[in-house]
């Protein structure tokens, strides 16, 4: 989880502090101390972290703390407020041209991922503004980087513009600008060159690029998994090319969160998205209000709310709540909500969106993965089709029969078949009294379901491991 290492750190700082009915100094020193600790180990810059800590020091010591009945509550406000602004404070659109196309050009260092993100920012810009961006290849250095460019517009029904490898880069992207102006394309992405490390015949070239396209957007794309580093880096493309935001790729994968935290500090330059996972459609605006509340394990429920409206089927919404309102909702629907649910991300991160869920002792070490829902759809795939529609017929024997296709134990499927009718039978009493929140109901209600089953599975893995460890110990003493 992105941040996990620096959030679960603060959050056993701050939880000291809960039962405190006044701070004094020396409790403000030794929370400060420990925030340091656990900004430097999250491999955020020491210039940044040095910062930081003095200004929430001098507010944490001043009267909004001092002389609040809730001490706690402030210096949680007054550390959320500040990582706010450390990260930019608000989200940053595109840059747009006045008249198409407006121009893209993509930077970074190889292996950073400049040319899946330019496809997800040609994703995005499809499904959020209808766009008919244009792709031009200009990485003709790296091994099969135009392929990979071609794959990915074959993907998105996305145009790409390339003359191989043997052409001169600049001399491309000018052939490619003047088939954009040809076809009225309204976005041009260019995908440049890379190199293991800053040199400066990648600058010079980069440069030229430049002042031929005349870019409204130069996107730094940075590997948010080398921390520190990757914000080093993007000082040293700023000040060759005067990079207008950066593209933090990989972010599901950085427990630490020095990169996020580091970089507009140095640069000065806002992150204006990220990326998390590899499909061409996980790529967010970046929120820095949003992230620090996560950090700091408040939940993130905007962007829960934005993601169930993007990738939730209102269509099909309503027809599974009229069958929820007749009590004919069955295993089929079961299997479609759940791939609704599952579009939204992994259950484990949406759960942590929910306020009060990231600080839930039940939920901390339970890893709610493809793998669990995995065990769920196979006990319905293991079903016949009548029995799916109608689950009253799921007698004993069936069930035996359902627990052995499916790789289950029977009380694992008695467990599920049991949750699956109580919540069926709570959602159509309060669909009957307000058919209004159904869709809110039905998300949660999923959740709910899936949550307690995935915790039963983790208990059950847990029970063996301890069976297991009983017999080892057994075995040894005899």
């Amino acid at each position: 989880m992105a941040f996990e290492g620096l959030s679960e750190r603060l959050q056993k700082v701050f939880s000291a502090l809960k039962g405190k009915g006044k701070l004094s100094d020396e409790d403000i020193r030794k929370v400060m101390r420990e925030v340091r600790m656990a900004l430097l180990e999250a491999d955020v810059n020491f210039d940044v972290v040095k910062k930081f800590v003095k200004t929430v020091r001098e507010r944490a010591l001043g009267a909004e703390v001092m002389e609040s009945l809730t001490p706690s509550q402030q210096v949680i406000k007054i550390v959320d407020e500040e990582l706010t602004k450390l990260m930019g404070q608000e989200a940053v659109p595109l840059n747009k041209s006045p008249h198409i196309p407006t121009i893209i050009m993509m930077v970074g260092l190889q292996g950073a991922g400049k040319t899946t993100t330019a496809g997800k920012l040609a994703n995005y810009l499809k499904d959020k503004e209808k766009a008919r961006p244009l792709f031009i290849a200009g990485d003709v250095y790296r091994p099969a980087a135009v392929e990979q460019l071609k794959t990915i517009g074959q993907q998105l029904d996305v145009p790409v513009y390339d003359e191989g490898t043997e052409h001169n880069p600049v001399d491309i992207v000018r052939n490619g600008l003047k088939v954009a102006d040809e076809n009225k394309n309204d976005y041009v992405i260019i995908d440049t060159a890379g190199r293991l490390e800053i040199d400066q015949q990648l600058m010079d070239e980069l440069t030229k690029i430049k002042a031929l396209a005349e870019p409204n957007e130069i996107l730094f794309v940075a590997d948010s998994m080398t921390g520190q580093v990757a914000a080093k880096v993007a000082q040293g493309f700023d000040q060759q090319l005067d990079i207008t935001g950066v593209v933090l790729t990989k972010l599901d994968g950085d427990t630490r969160g020095g990169a996020a935290l580091s970089i507009r500090s140095v640069t000065g330059k806002p992150i204006k998205f990220i990326g998390q996972g590899e499909k061409l459609d996980q790529l967010d605006v970046f929120h820095p209000d949003r992230m620090a509340n996560r950090i700091l394990g408040m939940g993130d429920m905007l962007t829960l709310i934005e993601k169930a409206q993007t990738d939730y089927d209102e269509k099909q919404a309503k027809q599974v709540a009229e069958k929820i309102r007749e009590n004919s909702f069955d295993f089929n629907d079961f299997i479609d909500q759940m791939d609704q649910i599952q579009k939204m991300g992994p259950l484990d991160e949406i759960m942590k969106m929910i306020p009060g869920m990231a600080n839930n002792p039940q939920l901390a070490n339970i890893n709610i993965g493809e793998k669990d829902i995995a065990h769920l759809k196979a006990i319905v795939f293991s079903m016949t089709p009548q029995e799916r529609e109608n689950p009253d017929m799921l007698n004993p024997s069936r069930r035996r029969r359902i627990a052995k296709g499916s790789g289950q134990s029977v009380q694992y499927v008695n467990r599920m078949i049991k949750q699956f009718k109580q919540s069926r039978e709570m959602m159509n009493k309060m669909s009957k009294g307000n058919m209004a929140g159904m869709d809110q109901l039905m998300g949660n209600g999923m959740q709910g379901r899936l949550g307690k089953m995935a915790m039963h599975s983790m208990v059950r893995k847990s029970k063996k491991r301890k069976k297991k460890r009983l017999k080892k110990i057994k075995r040894f003493k005899s």
